[in-house]
This record gives structure tokens, C-alpha cells and sequence, in this order.
């Protein structure tokens, strides 16, 4: 396949549970026009080949059809399992697919609920265990003491081997965790180049003083970065090219290594149908932001210096 793709680094989350510094996420992966087991694999293929290893799924991504269309090709080629580490999520329930039937998009926390989503995962998923169950939104109406039982009884049971949230903030997370015996591993929120608030609202201050190290999802903002149409982004793109250009990568490689560069330990959840864009995901690992690089593209995100 050419030049070596650069590898990977590996990330420490616990002493349990070790992800790839970028993770491919597969919330896309339904929209593609291809999604035979060839196609996929491929997909798997690109990412281990660089030293992505961490695969992020939910059950309500495409509709709930996306942990199947991955499952197919486990199932064929199932050497592939052992290689990687899935992430998965449950609690949202929207009128699609399985819940076709429901009056009203909702969360649900119940132990019924996240019992039976694992285990469907699972099946969906042709596995035997997940590395990583994220509860994807917090839920107003969740009992804490129940949701903390059943998800120390999933670990326990070895269906599950580590749990975490997604979108949560700091009182939230707080109070799930209060609930449980093992520790919460990770919280998946929003951050990139276009998503700013998490680095100075509290959430990402509270992770940092946790040392809980944050997944973050859209991080090249929804594609928004190459929406030539929108003029609010031209100086951020700018800032981002010279950088590029200067060190030889294109300005989403410069815009996942901004979040590799904080100290937080930002593990971004990359996701992309096209074969040489998985290829290129580990560009990002080549690109240096020092601090005052890292504060040229936060100045030209926010549209104004610094106070």
C-alpha cells in the first residue's frame, strides 16, 4: 500500500482499558452506498493498519441498523474481533428501526432497558463482550441507584468491561457515579475547532482534575470546516491551511491534532466513509501545535483575541 501510514499512539483510560489515541467512529456507516462486508472490513483494515484499533458504535446509529451492518462483517471475518476494542452506547430510544413503535423520542436508564440493549449489541454485533459501554445522553428522569446497579452488574457478568458516558456534565456524571462500584472511564462530548464551550464551561476543567481522559465526538465539526458557504469559518480555515501548509497535512489533520495537542488527553472519535480518508486519519499524528499555535486557532474559532 506505499509509504507506512504513520502508527497510532495508545491511550490509557484504566488500568483495564487501553483505546487508540483516535478512534473510528461508525455512526456514518449505514449512509454509505456500500455497506457489504467487503466494504466494511476494508474500512477496519485502513484504521488497523495505522494502529486504530478503538471502534465506536451505538445502538441507534443508523436508525439502529449500524452495529449489524459491522456484525456482518465480524461474523465473516472474525479474526478482526480480537484486533480491536468496540465502544458502544444505549438509552436513547427514537420512533426508528426497533422502536419503531414508540409515541415519543425518549431516554431510557431503566435495568430492563440497558440490559436488553447490550444484549442486543451484542447479538448485532456477533461478540461476545464490549470494551466500552457509554450511557449517550443523561437522562432527567434516570434513578441513579438502579442505572449504577445494573451497569456494575453488566461488568460483572463480562458482557461489559467497562462503562462511561457520553454528553454528560460534571453533576451528572457525579451522580451516576455515586451510585456504582467501578469507576466511570471516560465521558464522549462534543469539542473541536468549532466547539468551544467544553474548555471553558467546566467540563473539560472537571475531567482534567479526574484525570479522566474525554472522548470527542464531531471533531472536525460536522463538516462544517469545508463548507465553503459558510463565511464565519474563513479565518479559522486560513489559520488551519498556514499551518498545513507549513507542515505538509490538510487542515482536518491540523484540526484533530489541536485537540491531540491539549493536555487533557482529547481522544477524537473520527468518522468517515471514504477509504483514503481512514487512511489519512494518523496524518494528525505528524502535525506539531505548540501553545501559541494552539491559541492562533482558538483566537480565529472564537473571532477575537484572547481577553
Amino acid at each position: 500500500m506505499g509509504i507506512r501510514a504513520t502508527m497510532i499512539d495508545r491511550v490509557k483510560l484504566n488500568d483495564a482499558l487501553e483505546l487508540s489515541r483516535i478512534v473510528y467512529g461508525m455512526w456514518r456507516v449505514g449512509d454509505d452506498n456500500d455497506t457489504s462486508v467487503k466494504h466494511v472490513q476494508a474500512k477496519l483494515e485502513a484504521c488497523l493498519e495505522q494502529g486504530i484499533t478503538s471502534i465506536d458504535q451505538a445502538d441507534i446509529y443508523g436508525g439502529y441498523t449500524a452495529e449489524a451492518i459491522l456484525g456482518d462483517c465480524l461474523k465473516a471475518a472474525p479474526q478482526l474481533r480480537d484486533q480491536i476494542e468496540l465502544v458502544t452506547k444505549c438509552d436513547i430510544i427514537a420512533p426508528a428501526g426497533r422502536h419503531s413503535h414508540a409515541r415519543v423520542k425518549y431516554y431510557d436508564t431503566s435495568k430492563q432497558h440497558i440490559t436488553e440493549s447490550v444484549n442486543t449489541s451484542l447479538q448485532e454485533m456477533h461478540t461476545d463482550r464490549v470494551e466500552l459501554l457509554l450511557i449517550h445522553r443523561p437522562d432527567p428522569f434516570m434513578n441513579h441507584h438502579e442505572t449504577g446497579r445494573v451497569l456494575d452488574d453488566l461488568v460483572q457478568s463480562g458482557k461489559v468491561l467497562n462503562v462511561g458516558v457520553s454528553n454528560f456534565k460534571y453533576h451528572d456524571w457525579e451522580l451516576l457515579q455515586s451510585a456504582m462500584s467501578n469507576r466511570l472511564a471516560t465521558n464522549q462530548i462534543e469539542l473541536s475547532v468549532l466547539a468551544l464551550d467544553s474548555f471553558v464551561n467546566g467540563d473539560i476543567a472537571y475531567l482534567q482534575q479526574k484525570a479522566i481522559k474525554p472522548m470527542a465526538w464531531s471533531p472536525l465539526g460536522g463538516g462544517e470546516l469545508f463548507n465553503e458557504s459558510n463565511a464565519d469559518t474563513a479565518k479559522l480555515k486560513q489559520a488551519l491551511e498556514r499551518v498545513g501548509e507549513a507542515q505538509g497535512v490538510s487542515i482536518d489533520a491540523v484540526a484533530v491534532a489541536w485537540l491531540l495537542a491539549h493536555p487533557s488527553n482529547i481522544i477524537p472519535v473520527m468518522g468517515t466513509n471514504n477509504l483514503d480518508r481512514i487512511a489519512a486519519l494518523s496524518n494528525a499524528m505528524k502535525v506539531d501545535i505548540d501553545r501559541q499555535t494552539w491559541f492562533e486557532i482558538y483566537t480565529a474559532s472564537l473571532g477575537h483575541e484572547v481577553a
